[in-house]
């Protein structure tokens, strides 16, 4: 009997090689791109966050995700992107 053989990559390269980006459709509105953008580094801000241990969203303060962001090397959010973020901890329980 034949045994299918389940092949993974390593988790070490899973977390430092980010996924692959999609370009984004043409002829949207400028604010639908720039909203887009922003919730994108909302979640992936969301992410190192819940990873960190910040579990609740009155401990993330904006000088802690903007410290965050600048860990992650992405320039710091404004205070709508920090915002986001918190609402998305909130709900994300």
């Amino acid at each position: 009997m034949a045994v299918a053989a389940v092949t993974t990559k390593p988790l070490h390269t899973q977390l430092t090689t980010p996924p692959r980006r999609k370009r984004l459709p043409a002829g949207r509105p400028r604010e639908w791109y720039v909203s887009h953008n922003r919730r994108l580094k909302a979640m992936r801000l969301t992410i190192a966050l819940l990873d960190a241990g910040v579990y609740q969203p009155s401990s993330a303060t904006n000088i802690r995700i903007r410290t965050m962001a600048e860990r992650l090397g992405v320039h710091p959010p404004s205070d709508t992107t920090c915002r986001m973020v918190r609402t998305l901890i909130r709900h994300g329980r």
